[in-house]
């Protein structure tokens, strides 16, 4: 799926997000494994389930062709800062949610840029009759948990002992969700 490009103003920095096109392949696999490796706030150490270019080209690819799927990256000076993804599931029973994710570069945090990523995903969202979004995101990232809510996500359970960060203590994940308009 995709979306109109939408341009962006916050501290001095101009920037517009925009659906991912597969020519931004090679840099996302850049920015990925960078990103990887400057914090602990995501899944992977630097360098695990590694996404090559072409991984990204078939990615991007899917996402193009579905209604359930949104990739959206974030540019500064027609370079790619940031990115964030909606996938949903083919499955019956499942068709009516997506789960969300979200990465922007450490030297880019605090200019609105996942702010921004996150709202325009949530309107996509809206729109395209998605009922549910979710994510999960590591205790500790208070700042991302504080975003979540600021769009009306919940946490909706506690996975225990779920991750060991480079501090040798195993970390809690928590799930969270935003509905929208289900009814019985």
């Amino acid at each position: 799926m995709f979306i109109e490009n939408k341009n962006y103003s916050y501290k001095g920095i101009q920037f517009t997000i925009r659906s991912a096109i597969k020519s931004d392949a090679e840099r996302l696999s850049e920015v990925r494994y960078i990103i990887d490796g400057e914090t602990e706030n995501m899944d992977r150490v630097q360098g695990e389930n590694y996404l090559s270019t072409s991984d990204f080209i078939s990615i991007i690819k899917i996402d193009e062709q579905s209604a359930h799927n949104l990739f959206l990256v974030a540019l500064i000076d027609d370079q790619i800062v940031g990115f964030s993804r909606c996938e949903g599931i083919s499955l019956a029973r499942f068709a009516h949610k997506v789960e969300f994710g979200l990465a922007v570069l450490q030297d880019y945090w605090g200019f609105s840029i996942g702010y921004n990523l996150l709202k325009e995903s949530v309107h996509w969202a809206d729109s395209a009759n998605i009922k549910k979004i979710t994510l999960n995101v590591t205790e500790n990232n208070v700042n991302a948990i504080k975003l979540y809510k600021k769009f009306n996500f919940i946490e909706e359970g506690l996975l225990r002992h779920e991750k060991l960060l480079a501090d040798g203590v195993y970390h809690h994940t928590v799930l969270m969700g935003r509905i929208n308009n289900v009814h019985k």
